[in-house]
């Protein structure tokens, strides 16, 4: 473009007043080229007076760094001619021209929001024509700070301290920042926070109102465990103890003000945990654990000498007292963790000024767990009334007769002498300060949603992802508007097998239209079902009746109900709903439980078994429980050459002994590897059809396991194997079998040895029908920390010594593991309750014809007393009972 030149002449009117008269001209710079290393500013010409009109203006910023990105934050004082943004408007576009991705054109009078750049270069366009102008546009450009480099974190270390970006400097704007404290089971994190300088809105006073900056504090993962509080100003937060297992930061800043952050420290320490703990520790109140900030109350007395702050227990300084008495008043107590509360203390106070005591003679107790939805405690049918103090000094302790699970706790005073005056201290524990009470990650997010699943879903918003306890808002909701009980169900996946001890269930809010009764629904009672491979499953039983437990479950939609039963290994947990609120079946759930009992393996030397000829009784031992964390079984080639009836059981490595074998020894001694080798050719006799050769392992306490078993083997022609459990009473009951040919190749067997209550044997047995075959057995692994669903995986296991002569390579093949024999009790449940319900029909058929001649209604009478089996209930299909008998009777649920 040529260079051309402008000429400006000046002559005053008046040189003679005005000699030394002179002007200015000021020329505003309409687009360029622009670097976002320092953050700058761009606005229309003339802002914010009226822009002129005939412009077009072309901006680039660019960044230094390939990987940087540009953000603009507009000013919110923002005017352009409307119209469509056809003739007025300003254009930002994904690169350096006119020709890259859009995106936005803006007008009118709202500022746009925030606009980022996928790359180092950002393209800006202003258009004005000759009509109607407005005030224009400001912005500020700077380089996009993500966070991601800055404070995106996860802590495990026992100890560690967390600073905003930057710190001690002034932190970036725009961050969205995570940490994430990690810690193992049975350790309860700290939280001490040092500093804390966080940008704050001066007319927003109450707590977690931030608007601009502020810190999250998560317990579990952030935006999915509950949120402990929010912080920002100058006020340092609370000291936070956690023992979910995380502990999560959220920091947030916005495009302005910026000031110089936080430090915080953690600390990791191990809890102590006894079988004989009392959950009766004091929550803080008068020790100042609690803070300031997590008491609150209705309303305080005007002259500010009676604050919640100092509703604390021997508080020395006066006591709580509203600003008017009335049973409407309340003080709370937010205790930051879902925790078992069972006990409250109070105590009057003696005025300061006037002498005067006043003091509570009796209260309600409300709880909740969000601060929003709340239960006034009841004990039976009716709310609970507490009886207080009968002067101001003494300390009363009130226990709670059935303890509760709540976050938020309120004490509301109902008659009181003189005026209400409230000191007091909350009692309790943690859920975790119970032995192997550990929360499995429902309700911390550990858990991801693809682990929970049900029978059926109601809708997208309440899957069974939204069954977390306290920490979702909705819960599951079957997809039936009318469940039958027992059909749907609830199910959690571990993801590796646990030792499971309790759950926690809670209502769930649907969030429909209607009344609060209606879209608050419940489950009231429900039975439980565990399994180790999500397809052999076992209902917890009854000890009074042999039957499945029916659980008492919840009487209110927001208080959660805790129920523990014996320790039982498991990866999957379901829920089946037996009964429930009118609203229907809505649920949310957490798992209690700690790892498996890990053992150690000791040294164990494989003595060299004997020769055939030189067999001799051995003692069999019973091996200590760490025996079963790694068991191999060796034995060298068996060959069938000659058949004994009656054989010894010979010594093998004190593990495996081989009893009533159809077989002979052999040993190779310069490998020290050992098979077990079934033969029959056509040289046997006809007397060795069905004659059994059986392997038996040592003797297996009781309730140990459950186990699992792999071994190796080959079938050929006309053999079985199978693997049988035998009790001391030589009772068998069948786990495993196989017959026929399969191949001459090494195949893998794996089955589960479930946990029993008594002493047993596993016994791996080959047999053959025929005239002919072989079976080689071999690696055979018993072990409990193997995670059970690889038990219906196959890994094959080289054989010790390489192939036998002639055979083939070692292949991998598909053995599905039979299912095991349902127990007795389950047939006898099933049998039992058709006993019932032939009876009921017989009642029914008998009050028909008794009530016929008066012509009253015939009554039809339902049974719910069907055994019902985690895959389905007994109920007949399309039958809907009109009445509805139910037979209960409490056991006596408790927490601890």
């Amino acid at each position: 473009m040529p260079l051309g030149r402008c000429y400006f002449s000046f002559r005053s009117a008046f040189p003679t007043i005005f000699p030394q008269a002179t002007f200015i001209m000021r020329f505003e710079t309409c687009g360029g080229q622009l670097d976002a290393s320092n953050a700058g500013y761009i606005t229309s010409p003339g802002y914010p007076l009226e822009y002129p009109p005939h412009q077009s203006c072309q901006w680039v910023i660019s960044a230094p760094e390939p990987s940087q990105r540009i953000v603009l934050n507009f000013n919110p004082h923002f005017e352009l001619e409307r119209l469509d943004c056809r003739y007025d408007f300003i254009e930002i576009r994904d690169g350096n021209s006119e020709s890259a991705d859009l995106l936005g054109r803006h007008c009118s009078n709202i500022a746009p929001p925030a606009i980022i750049s996928s790359g180092p270069v950002i393209h800006i366009k202003f258009v004005s024509d000759y009509a109607h102008q407005g005030a224009g546009f400001s912005l500020r450009y700077e380089i996009y700070k993500t966070g991601a480099e800055h404070c995106f974190r996860n802590f495990s270390a026992p100890t560690g301290v967390i600073e905003s970006p930057g710190f001690p400097d002034k932190y970036p704007h725009n961050l969205e920042c995570s940490f994430i404290i990690i810690s193992p089971p049975q350790t309860e994190v700290t939280l001490t926070f040092q500093t804390f300088d966080l940008e704050n809105d001066p007319l927003l006073l109450g707590e977690g109102e931030c608007k601009y900056d502020w810190l999250d504090v998560w317990d579990g993962l952030p935006q999915v465990g509950p949120l402990i509080g929010r912080y920002c100003g100058t006020k340092i937060p609370p000291e936070i103890q956690s023992s979910t297992g995380l502990l999560s930061l959220s920091f947030h800043t916005d495009m302005a003000v910026a000031k110089d952050g936080f430090s915080a420290r953690y600390n990791m320490t191990r809890k102590e945990i006894s079988d004989t703990f009392h959950c009766s520790n004091a929550f803080g109140m008068e020790s100042g654990k609690i803070s300031d900030d997590q008491i609150s109350a209705s309303s305080s007395f005007y002259d500010s000498r009676w604050q919640p702050r100092q509703a604390r227990l021997n508080n020395e300084d006066n006591a709580w007292t509203p600003a008017e008495d009335s049973n409407k008043e309340y003080i709370q107590v937010d205790l930051h963790f879902l925790k078992v509360l069972t006990g409250i203390a109070t105590q009057g106070a003696i005025s300061k000024e006037t002498h005067k005591s006043y003091y509570v003679t009796t209260f309600k107790l409300e709880v909740s767990t969000n601060g929003e939805d709340w239960m006034i405690y009841r004990h039976g049918k009716n709310h609970k009334t507490f009886h207080a103090n009968t002067d101001p000094s003494e300390v009363v302790l009130n226990r709670i007769p059935q303890p509760v699970l709540a976050r938020f706790v309120r004490i509301r005073p109902q008659l009181w002498n003189n005026g209400i005056a409230l000191r007091f201290e909350l009692y309790g524990c943690q859920i975790t300060d119970a032995p192997c009470s550990e929360l499995q990650g429902m309700l911390s997010g550990l858990l991801p949603d693809s682990q929970i699943s049900a029978s059926s879903v109601r809708d997208l918003h309440w899957a069974p992802g939204a069954a977390r306890l306290v920490a979702s808002r909705s819960g599951w909701f079957p997809g039936p508007a009318q469940p039958i009980a027992g059909e749907e169900w609830l199910q959690v996946d571990l993801g590796t097998p646990k030792t499971v001890r309790g759950v926690i269930t809670q209502g769930a809010r649907s969030g429909e239209g209607g009344t609060s009764s209606e879209n608050r629904a419940f489950v009231r009672k429900y039975r439980l079902a565990h399994s180790l491979n999500g397809k052999d499953w076992n209902f917890v039983m009854d000890s009074k009746t042999s039957m499945p437990k029916l659980f008492e479950g919840n009487t209110h939609y927001d208080t959660p109900e805790l129920r523990r039963f014996e320790e039982l290994a498991a990866q999957f947990i379901r829920i089946y709903p037996e009964r429930w609120s009118p609203a229907g079946i809505g649920m949310r759930m957490e798992v209690l439980g700690c790892n498996l009992p890990e053992t150690s393996t000791p040294a164990v030397e494989t003595s060299k078994p004997t020769q055939a000829s030189s067999v001799q009784t051995s003692t069999m031992q019973k091996p200590s429980p760490g025996w079963f964390r790694s068991m191999y079984f060796t034995i060298h080639d068996l060959s069938l050459s000659t058949f004994h009836k009656h054989i010894k059981p010979p010594e093998i490595s004190c593990i495996w002994v081989v009893v009533a074998c159809i077989c002979e020894m052999e040993t190779n001694q310069s490998t020290n590897n050992a098979q077990m080798y079934f033969h029959k050719g056509n040289f046997a006799s006809p007397e060795t059809q069905g004659q059994k050769a059986r392997l038996f392992s040592p003797s297996v306490d009781p309730d140990t396991g459950p186990l699992c078993l792999m071994f190796s083997y080959q079938l050929e022609d006309q053999g079985t194997l199978r693997v049988l459990l035998q009790n001391k009473h030589q009772e068998e009951t069948l786990l495993w079998s196989l017959r026929g040919d399969q191949e001459p190749i090494w195949k893998e067997g794996r089955t589960i040895i479930p946990r029993s209550p008594n002493e047993f044997q596993v016994v791996i047995e080959g047999f053959f029908e025929g005239t002919k075959g072989h079976i080689w057995i071999d690696n055979i692994h018993m072990s409990v920390n193997t995670p059970l669903e690889e038990c219906t995986r196959n890994l094959y296991i080289s054989p010790p010594g390489g192939d036998l002569p002639g055979k083939s390579e070692p292949t991998i093949d598909t053995l599905s593991v039979p299912p095991v024999l349902p127990n007795w009790y389950y047939i006898m449940a099933g049998g039992g309750a058709i006993l019932f319900l032939l009876i009921v029909i017989v009642m029914a058929i008998s009050c028909r014809h008794l009530t016929a001649r008066r012509n009253q209604p015939t009554m039809a009478y339902y049974s719910p007393h069907n055994a019902h089996y985690p895959n389905g209930g007994m109920h007949r299909a399309g039958v809907t009972p009109k009445l509805t008998v139910w037979v209960e009777k409490g056991d006596g649920n408790s927490y601890w």
